[in-house]
Formats: structure tokens, C-alpha cells, sequence
């Protein structure tokens, strides 16, 4: 009876609010979008997602440089989200939900996933590099307030709270991209942006790209921190952030809207001349 209601309201069949149809078609389209880019537009878009995230980092370490506060830091992080929004570029960690999506609908293939995920994670981490260089050699009364927030990644232990820490970084950036999804108005989503950044940095949750960032100014401005101390620590925050934004986010909202992946991959595969057949395993 309540389904039968429900579909008399809607202006669908599938047993989906009309809001949430609308973001799974937005969600498809930005995802096939960033999976059909060419390697120069890949690449470009990353690099410069780095230089965007960076401003976020200059901003963070100028307030936590004067106040000491990680919140009101993290706070002003969320500008370089912001900037990164308004000129749509992209980090690594804003590719889990979209594209992860697109493939499943049959958008785009896992080659194409693969290379998208490289590419940006890449080219993110050489464009932060190079801001981080320019950011030291500007502001070299930063470099305590720089080893002391790289510190604080590097010399974690390996252990529940780092995991878990790393877990909710990846969850946390994806569930942005899922608010911007989910509304046509701007502003929400900057506001959307804004929480978002403030709960990465504010927190100090591990996320493989910003704090990557840190740590590189740390070492750029001679902090008792090296290379191989960031590489042990980037390698498992990065499969735990993207754990907790393909698990907590990602799967779970490809099982809410199942039935409207079905719908697409089968469209696609008789569009394609395929079997026709879509995913049961959703």
C-alpha cells in the first residue's frame, strides 16, 4: 500500500524519493564526465587541484600560526575546498562516489576508473609539492607550526585510532561530494564545502592529500621529517581513506538507488548491443 502511494506521488517507478533519482542523475553525469577525460585533461586537473588545496593549507597553517586553534584553522581550510569547487578541479579522494557510480551504471570501465584515480592522485601530490615550496619560502616563521602538524601525522602510531582516523578522512570527502550532489543551489553547496574542510582539518582527520601537504612543507623547511617517514604513513592513510569513502559512502548509496542502476546498465548494454542484462549483485 505504502509503495503504491509512493509511486502516485513520484514521477518514478522505482521504489526512490524524486530527490534522490535527481542526484543519481547528477551523480551519473559528473561521474561519466571525469571518466571520459583525456590524459592532458586528467592530468591539468589534477595538478592544479593540488595548487587549489594548497591555498586551503596556506590559509590553515596562517591561522594556526597566530591562534593556535586547530578548529578555527580548520575553518579557514575549507576556502581551499572552496576554490577548488569554484574552479572544478579535483583531489584524489573526490573520485569515489562519481566515477565508482558511472562504472557501475555502465558509464565508463574500470580501465578508465584506474586511470582517472592515478592520474589525479598523482599530479595532486606534485602540484602541492611545488605550492608547499612557495609557501616556505614565503612564510619561513611558519616552520615550527609546520613541523609540529607534520609531526603529528608522521609519528602517529600505526593503530585503531590511525585507521579509523584515515577512515572517516576518506568518508568524510566523500560524503562532501554527496552533498554537492545533492543540490542545484551554489550556496548550499559551498556550505556543503565548508563543512567539509572544517571537519578534515579542524579535526585533524588523516587524509592522504592534505596532509600530504604538510608534510612536505615540514620538509621543505628542514623538520626533523623525511620522505620515507611521509611514504609509510601515506601508504596505509590512503587505503583507509579509500575504504571509508567506498565502504561508508559509495556502497551504500549504490545500494539505496540499486534499482535505478539497473535501469541504466540495462539501458546502456541495449544501447551498446549488449545482453541487456544489469548488475543482480547490487
Amino acid at each position: 500500500m505504502s509503495e503504491r502511494r509512493r509511486k502516485e506521488i513520484g514521477d518514478r517507478n522505482e521504489p526512490v524519493e524524486d530527490e534522490l533519482a535527481e542526484s543519481f542523475d547528477n551523480t551519473i553525469e559528473e561521474g561519466a564526465e571525469r571518466l571520459h577525460r583525456t590524459w592532458r585533461a586528467i592530468l591539468i586537473t589534477g595538478f592544479f587541484g593540488g595548487l587549489e588545496v594548497g591555498l586551503g593549507v596556506m590559509a590553515y597553517l596562517a591561522v594556526l600560526h597566530q591562534t593556535g586553534d586547530h578548529l578555527l584553522a580548520g575553518l579557514a581550510f575549507s576556502a581551499g575546498l572552496v576554490a577548488l569547487f569554484l574552479a572544478h578541479s579535483e583531489l584524489f579522494t573526490e573520485n569515489f562516489l562519481m566515477p565508482v557510480a558511472a562504472v557501475v551504471a555502465r558509464e565508463g570501465n574500470i580501465g578508465q576508473l584506474a586511470k582517472l584515480w592515478g592520474g589525479t592522485l598523482v599530479t595532486n601530490l606534485i602540484g602541492g609539492w611545488i605550492f608547499m615550496w612557495l609557501v616556505v619560502q614565503a612564510f619561513p616563521q611558519w616552520q615550527g607550526t609546520l613541523s609540529e602538524a607534520a609531526l603529528h601525522f608522521t609519528q602517529a602510531p600505526f593503530g585503531l585510532q590511525s585507521v579509523v582516523l584515515a577512515v572517516l578522512g576518506g568518508s568524510t570527502i566523500t560524503l562532501m561530494t554527496r552533498m554537492q550532489q545533492g543540490t542545484e543551489s551554489d550556496p548550499a553547496k559551498i556550505v556543503a564545502t565548508v563543512i567539509g574542510g572544517f571537519l578534515l582539518a579542524g579535526l585533524q582527520l588523516f587524509h592522504s592529500i592534505l596532509d600530504s601537504l604538510l608534510i612536505f612543507g615540514a620538509i621543505q623547511s628542514g623538520a626533523p621529517v623525511t620522505y620515507a617517514q611521509w611514504l609509510g604513513w601515506f601508504g596505509y592513510t590512503l587505503l583507509f581513506n579509500m575504504l571509508g569513502g567506498l565502504v561508508l559512502v559509495t556502497a551504500l548509496r549504490l545500494l539505496r538507488t540499486k534499482e535505478l542502476f539497473r535501469t541504466r546498465a540495462t539501458a546502456n548494454s541495449e544501447s551498446s548491443g549488449g545482453p541487456g542484462r544489469a548488475p543482480s549483485e547490487l
